[in-house]
């Protein structure tokens, strides 16, 4: 098991003290994980991706995704067969039901998903909020003036009063 040392990071970053729990729940996750159904991870453009899933012999309705609170989760269960005693000579396609977890970062949401010659894709893009886009702020100046003698008062008037 690796110890990773985020103390550099913590000096220049703000809100970042949830990424070693991130990172601890991720190699934990893959030490205890099996390699069924095998996937791809896609970059296609700069802001969208795509997950493929080998999922051979599930049909629509044996396949589930859903998102809770940035994790994607697709489970698979097999229900035709039941009750079939099928006698394989070898058997090298596995039908056996999963269970697959993706940890999404922030503004990352599924966009489609489709089955088509076996494979699930699963198309996600970040969306970033239009409030949290960079924006520049304008500088305004009224006048070249260090300070505007009509909206300040004389001294002798301040010191009367």
């Amino acid at each position: 098991m690796h110890n990773f040392d985020f103390s550099p990071l913590y000096r220049t970053t703000i809100g970042f003290d949830h990424l070693s729990s991130l990172l601890k729940t991720v190699s934990r996750s893959d030490a205890n994980s099996n390699s069924y159904p095998p996937y791809n991870i896609e970059l296609l453009n700069k802001d969208q991706y795509r997950i493929t899933m080998a999922v051979a012999g599930f049909v629509k309705n044996e396949l589930d995704i859903q998102i809770e609170q940035q994790l994607l989760v697709v489970k698979g269960t097999r229900h035709n067969g039941e009750g079939l005693e099928v006698n394989y000579l070898h058997q090298g396609i596995a039908a056996r039901n999963f269970e697959r977890r993706f940890q999404l970062a922030d503004h990352v949401e599924v966009t489609q998903a489709h089955l088509k010659n076996g494979l699930l894709h699963i198309d996600l893009a970040r969306e970033i909020p239009e409030a949290m886009k960079p924006k520049s702020i304008p500088i305004e100046s009224n006048s070249n003036k260090l300070i505007d003698v009509e909206e300040t008062e004389p001294i002798e008037k301040r010191d009367a009063a």
